[in-house]
């Protein structure tokens, strides 16, 4: 079978070393997934084959995915990028095509709105990047683009967050903005 696109299914042997590092992640942060279970985490993947390659998408680009919640009124299983910093592989972004194109000089190769929809996720909202705040420290050195409401965004800005002081702080740039320390951080609903 051809693929004119890109993959988007995993071999065998690429899920079986996609759950076991995803199973390890769960088991030794507990304390992000209270009263939640690997193996409903895992029969729900083996049921959603292709989530697994947005988790591998996650994993590929440094974002450590990891089960924080499960939302009660959808019964989904949220899983979060965790890793420490903004994730490596999707820094030095702006955040979404239209601010992309407005640059005049050294645009950068991406923005974090398409890479997030071509990685099958979506970017955190500010709630959820406050959410995962709750669970550890994450940003301390880099920084998040954020899930930008429309009435912001029609303004030209675009807003992300960090962790400094002590404390969660969201900020407001232009869209067109990038920095070699800010990414974005998303989010997979199994």
């Amino acid at each position: 079978m051809t693929n004119s696109g890109p993959q988007k299914e995993l071999s065998g042997q690429q899920q079986e070393w996609l759950l076991q590092t995803l199973q390890t992640r769960f088991e030794k942060n507990l304390q992000r997934h209270e009263g939640i279970a690997w193996d409903e985490v895992q029969n729900r993947l083996n049921a959603q084959p292709h989530k697994l390659w947005s988790l591998q998408e996650m994993e590929n680009t440094g974002g450590e995915p990891d089960v924080v919640e499960k939302d009660e009124a959808t019964n989904e299983i949220l899983f979060f990028d965790c890793s420490a910093e903004s994730p490596k592989g999707r820094r030095s972004i702006c955040y979404d095509l239209e601010g992309l194109q407005s640059r005049k000089d050294h645009p950068p190769k991406n923005n974090a709105m398409d890479m997030a929809a071509e990685m099958g996720i979506e970017i955190l909202t500010e709630q959820q990047y406050r959410q995962l705040q709750q669970l550890g420290k994450f940003d301390t050195r880099t920084s998040s683009w954020i899930l930008t409401p429309p009435d912001i965004r029609a303004k030209g800005g675009a807003l992300f967050g960090d962790f400094r002081y002590g404390h969660v702080f969201i900020y407001h740039n232009g869209a067109q903005s990038y920095y070699a320390a800010r990414g974005f951080r998303g989010v997979l609903r199994v």
